[in-house]
This record gives structure tokens, C-alpha cells and sequence, in this order.
């Protein structure tokens, strides 16, 4: 069954209550009539109301004072409140009304038409009102649902992973056929694509459920960068990354976040730049207040993708391609580096893309102490 609408009527005047009571019921609403003050604060507390109905002229306590009792309690303030009066129709007099929090003035001998239009439209909009906060939180419990199943679905996909990349690596030394080298080699290639969607997923789901947590403490970033380039190096190749450094380049970070967020950048910028020209990483530690971390490679990304680079799943209107990740790469590190304080920004002109991750000498207050 659907709840009834209530709606507060406050009138010291028993005949009033009964007439307005009359020409409102219907069903659906539920009359809540008080004669005084009191009696209104007291249903208040009770109940949940649509509207309220407020005689101005009262003893002990006025519909002036009523109203902003009503106003000064976080439960209540949101309550629309109509005073009905018989004073005179000053200036000065509505003003009063208005400050208190009125929506409007309805004066004696009521308007019957006028009072019924104007309750329909409050009652209208507070069905909306409820119907809109119950999508809401149906919206929030699918979301936290969909949160949930993404960090388990992560997380449950690492044993049987592992065991996949592990199985590779033993097929070699079980045989000296060629072939079975080559397979090896592309499940093995397979499994570690799988493994870093594995890992967006999870940081994915981290952000979302605000279950990310710092533990900052000083670190040296351009051995933090040289160890991250030496993963992205094959060792019958020679590296495409060049590291440089200027400067102090120690800085308070989380140095296992920071290298996820660091890894997604270069390895961004090493899949997506020109193939056979190097990827420069710069360690700008010369400022006393932050220290720069500058990717270059050469490449030119589209102007209309620049507005929305760090949005996530940027391959959702299905230009993805097989083999490529799940377009979340540059959403979690710009996460992770606001996370720190810092700003990530890119620019792409003239066929040359740079990224700039800055990042503060000192932690922000809010992370500062943070456990892990």
C-alpha cells in the first residue's frame, strides 16, 4: 500500500481546522491538525509532512515564531510552510512571513480554489521529491553492488591467473619443441594483459569504494622511475625509456601507489607513442616546494580526446581495439597522484605528448600519519 501524504494544519480555531479539513481529504492525504504551536512541534516530531498549513495569529506562540522553530531543526527545515492570515495585506507584514521561511500567503476568507491548487502542487512535488530519493538509493545500492562484484570478480581472478603464468613458464623446460617455446611465450604475453586489467579493476574498485589508503613516507622518485622503466625493458632489447634527473628528487609518497600510477603513464606512453623513437622520463627536483616528473614520447593524441583523457574506459563507444587494456590506465594515476596532493597534466602539440605529474615536498594534512 502506498503511504499516506500528510499534511499539517495549525489553527487555533477548532471551525477552521474542521472546514479546511473538509475541503482537503481526499484519499491518499492524511490531515494533521493542531491548535497550537506546541501541539505542531509535538506531531512534528512524529511524523514526516508535505506541507504545512500555519495560522499567523496564535496565542502563546505565533505562526512567526512556529516557523522558525520549524527552520532551526535539520529534520524539519525543508518543510514548505503557507501561512493563512486575517491581517492586512502590508508590505512590511509579508516580509516577516517570507524571513521566516513562508512559501507563500493565503489570506481570510480563504480562497477554497487557491488553497486546493496550491496543495496539489506541494504534494506533487513531494511525491517527486520521495520517488526521486528512493531511485537515488536504489541507483547507490546498485553501484556499491556493481563495486562489490568488480573487486571479488579482481580479486578471485588472481589465483587461477597466476597458475596460468606460472604453467607457461614451466612449458619450456618440459620440452625443446619449438612450437610449444612459441605457445608459451603468447600465454605468458596473454596472462600479463590479464593481469594489468586485473589490477585496473582492483585499483578501480579502491576509488570507488574509498577504500584507498596512503602511507607516505620520503622516497627517492627517479630510482622510483629507473625501476619502473626496467620492467617495461626486454632484455634481448635495448630500452626505449631514458631516464633523467635534476635536482633533489626525494619526495613524501606512497611508493607502491605512486609506481602503479607511474607504470600505467609509461607504459601509456610507450603503447601509444611512435614505436622506434625513445620515451623520455624527467625528474625536475630543482623547486623547494614540488618535484615534476615529465614523460615525453613522441605522438599526437586527437584534440576532441584531450577534453576527456582521464575519464574512465575511454573505449567505451567500441573503438577498443584486441590487445589493448580497458581505457582506465590514465583515470587511476591522475587518482592516485591527486590522491598525494599533486596535479597530473597533459599536453599533445606538434607531435610530441608530454605528461607532467607534480607532486608536493610535503604530504597534505589529510594523509599525513594515514594508515596503510
Amino acid at each position: 500500500m502506498t503511504p499516506l501524504i500528510n499534511i499539517l494544519v495549525v489553527d487555533d480555531v477548532p471551525q477552521n481546522l474542521i472546514a479546511i479539513e473538509a475541503l482537503l481529504a481526499r484519499p491518499g492525504i492524511a490531515l494533521l491538525k493542531a491548535a497550537s504551536g506546541a501541539e505542531a512541534l509535538e506531531l512534528l516530531l512524529v511524523h514526516e509532512v508535505a506541507l504545512a498549513l500555519v495560522d499567523v495569529q496564535m496565542p502563546h506562540m505565533d505562526g512567526f515564531e512556529l516557523a522558525e522553530l520549524i527552520r532551526g531543526s535539520e529534520r524539519t527545515r525543508s518543510i514548505p510552510l503557507i501561512f493563512l492570515t486575517a491581517a492586512s495585506r502590508e508590505p512590511s507584514y509579508s516580509f516577516r512571513g517570507y524571513e521566516a521561511g513562508a512559501v507563500d500567503f493565503l489570506y481570510k476568507p480563504i480562497d477554497a480554489k487557491a488553497l486546493v491548487s496550491k496543495v496539489d502542487v506541494f504534494v506533487e512535488l513531494y511525491q517527486q521529491r520521495k520517488q526521486m530519493s528512493q531511485q537515488l538509493e536504489e541507483l547507490r545500492r546498485a553501484l556499491h553492488l556493481n563495486e562489490m562484484f568488480t573487486a571479488v570478480l579482481g580479486h578471485d581472478l588472481r589465483t587461477p591467473l597466476s597458475v596460468v603464468m606460472n604453467g607457461a613458464m614451466l612449458l619450456p623446460m618440459m620440452t625443446d619443441h619449438p612450437k610449444v617455446a612459441v605457445t608459451a611465450q603468447r600465454i605468458q604475453s596473454s596472462a600479463k594483459r590479464m593481469a594489468s586489467m586485473v589490477d585496473q579493476l582492483l585499483d578501480l574498485a579502491r576509488i570507488r569504494t574509498g577504500d584507498m589508503r596512503l602511507q607516505t613516507a620520503p622516497h627517492d622518485l627517479e630510482q622510483l622511475c629507473r625501476a619502473i622503466a626496467d620492467e617495461f625493458t626486454l632484455p634481448e632489447r635495448p630500452s626505449r625509456v631514458q631516464v633523467e634527473c635534476g635536482g633533489d628528487p626525494v619526495a613524501p609518497v606512497d611508493a607502491g601507489i605512486l609506481a602503479q600510477a607511474l607504470s600505467n603513464l609509461l607504459g601509456n606512453a610507450l603503447q601509444h607513442g611512435e614505436a622506434d623513437q625513445p620515451v623520455q622520463v624527467r625528474v625536475d627536483g630543482r623547486a623547494t616546494e614540488r618535484v615534476a616528473i615529465v614523460i615525453v614520447n613522441r605522438g599526437t593524441i586527437a584534440a576532441e580526446r584531450l577534453a576527456h583523457i582521464f575519464e574512465p574506459f575511454q573505449h567505451r563507444d567500441g573503438s577498443r581495439k584486441s590487445g589493448q587494456g580497458l581505457g582506465l590506465g590514465l583515470y587511476t594515476a591522475s587518482t592516485f597522484v591527486r590522491a598525494h596532493g599533486g596535479e597530473l597534466a597533459l599536453t599533445s602539440d606538434h607531435g610530441i605528448t608530454t605528461l607532467t605529474v607534480t607532486l608536493p615536498r610535503t604530504a597534505p594534512p589529510a594523509l599525513q600519519g594515514r594508515p596503510a
